[in-house]
């Protein structure tokens, strides 16, 4: 098969390791910068150009598209979409999984656990708003931050209304959630690929920090997950639309709760913490579906 990767960093591990198991199994396989394409949208023959060039027809497409991208990326892969290739996830899942509120609120509607969320956009409702998620402590999460970036905790009730006001005087989009104490830190990426969880890690936050995050130093070890924890993974997965997907879960006293559902999960720490050949495993889920479609 002809597979391409959208991805802005051909030297990062995951797109790497991506196209090592690609070629090792027999597939003709090349990244694109999706920054770089532009597209010919039209009722006869669409196309994709780089460089005063046209792509050539592909098989499958594998996105690996950044959250600061994610608009003409999608777009992009839509394009993809149009022109027949199949795409591991598709570019309306991509965009759901995006928008951290509203992926909130399509894993309530699936009755999938997760952290109580607020969310408003006037200082007057910043009292209301804090009762509603249980009081101090509590977690404010910027709608477009990622690892970990935009993420504040504050401990106290004056420092949450500080930290509220702050943000929506910046005109920032915020949401509120209740805070785990019970996980200790700690939260479990599972990887989802189709309708299996193929591998799950433990990461640690470092002492100090509440973010566990292997971005922000947190640590990642191997972990045995619940039947619950499975299938929560999964079912959330596939509320998103996705195909592969990182689901991140707490620990909570009330069972697991979904934090966030990543559409471009790195391959770097759950194949280090779990030794499993995960991209190999991407690649056989497209050779299977593929040809399938």
């Amino acid at each position: 098969m002809r597979i391409a990767i959208l991805s802005r960093g051909p030297q990062l591990y995951s797109t790497k390791r991506l196209v090592e198991a690609a070629k090792a199994r027999g597939h003709d396989v090349q990244v694109i910068n999706p920054l770089k394409c532009y597209m010919n949208i039209n009722m006869c023959q669409s196309s994709i150009h780089i460089g005063g060039k046209e792509l050539p027809q592909f098989d499958a497409i594998i996105p690996r598209i950044g959250a600061s991208v994610t608009f003409y990326g999608s777009a992009v892969l839509r394009q993809f979409e149009m022109m027949g290739a199949y795409t591991i996830n598709d570019s309306v899942g991509i965009s759901r999984s995006r928008d951290k509120l509203r992926s909130m609120q399509l894993l309530s509607r699936k009755g999938i656990g997760l952290p109580i969320t607020g969310f408003a956009n006037k200082p007057s409702d910043i009292p209301d708003l804090i009762d509603m998620v249980g009081g101090a402590p509590l977690v404010v999460k910027l709608l477009e931050g990622t690892q970990g970036i935009g993420v504040v905790l504050a401990e106290t009730r004056k420092a949450a209304e500080s930290v509220l006001e702050a943000f929506m005087g910046l005109k920032a989009n915020i949401m509120v959630q209740e805070y785990i104490k019970e996980a200790n830190g700690a939260d479990i990426r599972c990887f989802v690929i189709g309708d299996k969880v193929i591998a799950a890690m433990k990461r640690q936050a470092k002492p100090g920090e509440f973010r566990s995050n292997l971005h922000r130093g947190g640590s990642a070890s191997l972990v045995k997950l619940t039947p619950e924890e499975r299938s929560t993974a999964i079912r959330a997965a596939k509320t998103m639309g996705l195909n592969l997907a990182g689901v991140d879960l707490l620990r909570s006293n009330h069972g697991p709760v979904v934090m966030e559902v990543n559409s471009s999960p790195g391959l770097e720490g759950i194949e280090a913490a779990t030794q499993k050949d995960v991209a190999n495993a991407i690649i056989e889920f497209i050779e299977k579906n593929a040809k399938k479609r």
